[in-house]
């Protein structure tokens, strides 16, 4: 079994990538993110595409921004769009849906951005981790949760911390509300994998960061134990972020039971040349 996670920003603009990948890399559960379309939108856009390529359809989205989706050809049953209790920024917003998939309770989050440190926008972030904690803490043992968690979780998942200092998305709340949400017993299994490696899944359009391999690892595959000990592999598609019409990142990808393209995929991390001398790139805000 195939799950795979992918923030496409906006799957309208990313249908001609879209659809050439499902059809190459055969997911069986994909997550998606910042789709940024409402449910009947999403329908009319994908809905027969995706029927005939088997896949049934959950979406929970919004008009302009944000929106997330899972897409399963191995059943999905009991969907729940959205967070019980979750805040709004003022109401809520569409970020997260979850539906249970070939006995597996699955998952799809866009973590809001946070935009700056100690801001309304961070506050709101880190209040809605903690509703995401809460209704992962109520449900089944058999969980994973899937997305852009616009969180970094260490150090060694961003290129260069000396670039992020005053940043969200490295700041110690942030990363102890991520914290908390593991401790439900979730394992980051890609890190599992690699667990020295410089392994990113965000680049900036702007200033050639990827082709620089300036980015972050922010959109994660945590796993409860019952998954977690499944996994055969687990890849970051860089090839998908290649090219014409990109989002900005790439998917994840998390083989269960079997690994049909190998125990680490068609792409090695680490995927490029490190940064030599900390403090030398800089963001393209900055």
């Amino acid at each position: 079994m195939r799950i795979a996670t992918w923030n496409v920003n906006s799957v309208k603009q990313r249908v001609p990538r879209l659809l050439p990948w499902l059809d190459e890399r055969r997911p069986d559960v994909v997550c998606l993110q910042e789709t940024k379309l409402a449910d009947d939108a999403f329908v009319d856009l994908l809905g027969d595409e995706l029927g005939d390529r088997g896949y049934a359809v959950a979406a929970h989205g919004e008009a302009t921004w944000n929106g997330v989706a899972i897409l399963s050809r191995v059943g999905l049953d009991d969907v729940v769009p959205g967070l019980a209790g979750a805040p709004g920024f003022p109401r809520p917003e569409a970020r997260a849906v979850s539906g249970t998939c070939a006995g597996i309770r699955v998952v799809s989050v866009y973590v809001p951005n946070g935009r700056v440190p100690d801001s309304e926008h961070y506050r709101y972030k880190l209040a809605w981790l903690a509703s995401l904690r809460e209704m992962v803490a109520a449900g089944p043992e058999v969980t994973v949760v899937c997305g852009d968690m616009n969180i970094a979780p260490t150090d060694d998942d961003v290129f260069d911390p000396d670039a992020y200092i005053g940043q969200t998305h490295v700041t110690p709340p942030e990363r102890a509300a991520l914290a908390e949400l593991q401790a439900l017993g979730l394992r980051d299994v890609v890190r599992e994998r690699w667990p020295s490696e410089r392994v990113f899944t965000y680049w900036d359009y702007r200033a050639g960061m990827f082709h620089q391999d300036l980015g972050m690892r922010i959109d994660l595959v945590l796993a409860s134990a019952p998954v977690a000990d499944r996994v055969r592999a687990s890849w970051v598609d860089r090839q998908a972020r290649k090219g014409s019409g990109p989002s900005d990142h790439a998917p994840v990808i998390v083989d269960l039971d079997e690994a049909p393209d190998g125990d680490i995929g068609p792409v090695v991390p680490p995927p490029s040349a490190p940064v030599v001398k900390r403090g030398a790139a800089k963001l393209p805000q900055s």
